[in-house]
């Protein structure tokens, strides 16, 4: 199962919210009514992710049109799993996230960001951030 975060809804929500403001601070866009629907129903039931295959089509596109908003690979152009490392050094990915990033699914790209940032170990967050900046 790819998994979307419970945070990603969260950014997808304000996402939407700054685009499509309540006109009289109680009605919602159906974006956010969708997206809203899906983290009550996390919360409610103490989860952390939903599964990108079975999301409700109107938040999977709420969700995909905020996902499209974001970088598509943490990719800085410097890579050191074509020099042998398991977990690349620029970008922080395994050699394996690197080799299918291309055929991986929004959710699964998502979660491989989630880790490289929570880690935030990989030269993007430090030592080559400008490049991160660029991209």
């Amino acid at each position: 199962m790819a998994g979307i975060h419970i945070t990603d809804i969260e950014a997808a929500i304000n996402y939407w919210r700054e685009r499509s403001p309540s006109p009289d601070g109680i009605s919602l866009a159906k974006e956010l009514r969708a997206l809203a629907e899906v983290y009550a129903l996390l919360v409610y039931f103490h989860e952390t992710e939903a599964d990108e295959k079975t999301l409700p089509p109107a938040a999977h596109l709420a969700w995909m049109t905020w996902f499209e908003t974001m970088p598509d690979t943490p990719c800085i152009a410097i890579c050191s799993t074509s020099q042998g490392d398991a977990v690349c050094k620029g970008c922080g990915r395994t050699f394996d996230e690197v080799q299918r990033w291309t055929e991986m699914t929004p959710g699964e790209k998502r979660t491989s960001w989630r880790r490289i940032t929570i880690e935030g170990d990989a030269w993007r967050f430090n030592r080559y951030a400008e490049r991160a900046l660029e991209g």
